[in-house]
């Protein structure tokens, strides 16, 4: 494990880069890639280093070697090794297609995760998962059992050490002591539209009234539904001699898309939470190479 993944924020000030690369120069380390921002709005410093150890570094050693900078800037700091993949616990409910897409881009490497356990209020995965020697648990949920189902979730999510929820088109909505739990650690897809719709079967009202734009949006998952701050969106256009049921279909397609796409920038340690947005920076060289095709 000589691969490693360096995230910090702080009040922005001088000296932040030379200090972090001097540091990391110092412990015999070699920055292949490097990203940051200053939000000028907020004072806020973000940055996140991909490096690789040409020496004997280790994560105790890094993390030791950068807690003096970390006090001197008052930063958040976190160090990573590449090779160590994140758990990631998946929930859903009676639409497959986030859920099989996920599966397919895990299976030949293209989201480097551990998919801990799949988690649905129905049985109509179970197969598809187990096939893929994933633990399935059906929790079954009802408006009188919805605490005591939240709470069986949260010890599969206590017991398989998953750092990582992903909502795969789950429909139900978690309590806001979930949200508080898990906060920034849960990530939900979504559609959008332009005009918006809300409310049942949504696509026939767009397409009722010409919609031309549909699209995606990915975000972490707060107590106020569906306005979490947004990982990642994505748009697909229609035309007037599209069916409600060609809408349903790209719908679908760009949701997978967007929500894998979201669970990438997480896993690689690319989001930062600020505020009620987020920063994203781009992926580096290679990691959304595949270990193998098909």
């Amino acid at each position: 494990m000589n691969s490693f993944t360096l995230r910090v924020t702080c009040a922005s000030t001088r000296g932040i880069v030379a200090a972090i690369s001097g540091a990391l120069a110092d412990a015999d380390c070699n920055i292949t890639d490097s990203a940051q921002f200053d939000d000028t709005e907020t004072g806020r410093f973000f940055m996140r280093v991909s490096f690789r150890s040409e020496g004997a570094a280790t994560l105790d050693s890094l993390r030791a070697d950068f807690a003096p900078i970390a006090a001197r800037f008052g930063m958040e700091v976190e160090i990573t090794a590449d090779a160590v993949k994140k758990k990631v616990l998946i929930m859903v409910s009676r639409f497959g297609h986030c859920l099989n897409d996920l599966l397919y881009r895990w299976r030949i490497g293209a989201l480097p995760i551990e998919i801990a356990g799949v988690i649905s209020n129905h049985m109509d995965y179970q197969k598809v998962v187990v096939n893929h020697d994933i633990p399935f648990h059906c929790i079954k949920v009802t408006p009188d059992t919805k605490p005591e189902a939240e709470a069986a979730q949260m010890r599969i999510v206590e017991e398989t050490g998953a750092e990582l929820i992903v909502l795969a088109r789950y429909m139900q909505v978690l309590s806001d002591r979930m949200c508080r739990e898990m906060s920034g650690r849960i990530i939900n897809i979504h559609h959008s539209f332009l005009p918006s719709f809300k409310g049942a079967n949504p696509y026939k009202q767009a397409y009722e009234r010409g919609v031309k734009l549909i699209g995606a949006t990915s975000h972490y998952v707060t107590a106020d539904l569906d306005e979490g701050p947004i990982i990642e969106q994505d748009t697909v256009r229609v035309t007037h001699a599209q069916s409600p049921a060609d809408y349903v279909s790209l719908g679908r397609d760009v949701e997978a898309q967007v929500l894998a796409h979201a669970i990438h920038a997480h896993i690689h340690g690319r989001v930062f939470l600020n505020g009620d947005k987020t920063v994203v920076f781009p992926p580096s060289p290679g990691s959304y190479a595949s270990e193998r095709m098909g």
